[in-house]
């Protein structure tokens, strides 16, 4: 994946992205999984989720015979111009020393991942820092987007550019070979942008949604949700459609994140998401493309108000309710490590007769 090449960015409309067809989820397969489920050894459903999202991964894939060996977390790093109000603790230098230690694999992600046997795919999505920095792919739109509180985050031109590099980026992953994606973001500020996104989206208010992001004080979250409602209004957002809300209000990895669920739904490949912010790029896509959500795994819920909101919008049920908060992707890669848990029980198959003991009966 080092050696993906700069694409010409091919012009991408709303109109476009409407017309984009999905891979087919070939049905016959996910029956075909649980049926080898309940083959093994153990009572019925005993795996639980595991075993209904596995059978979703072999019908997306097309097969029954599940190899995730060759998987990738892909962490899309930008910076947000509403950081200029004071709604984070840190500033715009952190994202790139984060991305720096990201792609060196000094960081949660790079760690987890090297476990897990997981490439980490850095992109510069918009970080503010100009010079480039070593492993990172250079994906950048903009410096930073702009500060939504005086002038929308992004023209309407940047935000298609950064779906369209998302949608490539899933699609060259699928082309070198990779059966799984899971999604991760770094950027200071982006609490407050997928708040702001799925607070438009779900029509509902900052105080519904907003959290203390990397551990803002109670002043900071209160300045927050101010500055969250007042985009709201100012913008008239609850009638704005997605495309809108997200390039008044949203960021370059989100913008990212959406092309990466839509191009895993438009190539078949499964996308296993992070936390809140994947979770509003994930309905972002599933909003300018309905069907996305099929091609979807959610990891973890968060401690984010917003993600419990997002999970039930979508119909998405996270495994891993462990109050988590670092982002990069940790979660995604978390559960990747848990479907491959699950598999090394598909794969060997022990069945009722290799134990002699009667098989159980669905009932």
């Amino acid at each position: 994946m080092e050696c993906f090449e700069k694409p010409a960015f091919r012009e991408l409309t709303p109109e476009k992205i409407k017309a984009l067809k999905r891979k087919e989820i070939e049905e016959e397969f996910r029956t075909k999984v649980r049926e080898n489920w309940d083959g093994i050894a153990k009572p019925i459903d005993g795996m639980g989720q595991f075993e209904v999202l596995t059978a979703q991964i072999g019908a997306i894939l097309g097969t029954d015979e599940i190899d995730l060996t060759r998987k990738a977390v892909v962490v899309l790093c930008a910076d947000n111009g509403i950081v200029e109000e004071g709604i984070s603790q840190s500033g715009w230098e952190v994202t790139a020393a984060a991305a720096k230690s990201i792609a060196e694999g000094r960081s949660a992600v790079g760690k987890m991942a090297e476990a897990i046997g997981a490439r980490v795919l850095t992109v510069d999505m918009g970080m503010k820092k100009k010079e480039p920095i070593e492993g990172v792919l250079d994906r950048k739109i903009r410096c930073g987007t702009r500060n939504f509180r005086r002038q929308p985050a992004m023209t309407e031109q940047e935000t298609l550019r950064s779906i369209m590099v998302g949608i490539q980026i899933a699609k060259e992953c699928k082309r070198e070979g990779c059966s799984i994606l899971a999604t991760g973001e770094m950027g200071i500020g982006n609490t407050t942008t997928s708040s702001a996104v799925t607070a438009a989206l779900l029509k509902c208010s900052a105080s519904q949604v907003a959290g203390r992001g990397a551990g803002l004080d109670d002043q900071g979250l209160a300045r927050k949700k101010q500055v969250i409602d007042e985009a709201l209004e100012k913008y008239r957002l609850y009638e704005a459609d997605p495309l809108t809300i997200l390039s008044t209000v949203g960021g370059f990895d989100i913008a990212g994140l959406t092309g990466i669920c839509i191009g895993g739904a438009v190539c078949g490949l499964p996308v296993v998401l992070d936390g809140v912010i994947s979770l509003t790029g994930a309905l972002l896509a599933e909003r300018l493309v309905p069907g996305v959500k099929g091609y979807l795994i959610p990891s973890h819920k968060g401690k984010e108000p917003a993600a419990a909101l997002l999970l039930k919008e979508l119909g998405l049920e996270a495994v891993i309710d462990g109050k988590m908060a670092l982002g990069e992707g940790t979660g995604a890669v978390m559960m990747l490590g848990l479907l491959e848990l699950s598999l090394s029980v598909y794969r060997e198959r022990t069945s009722f007769s290799d134990i002699e003991i009667e098989k159980y009966k669905r009932f």
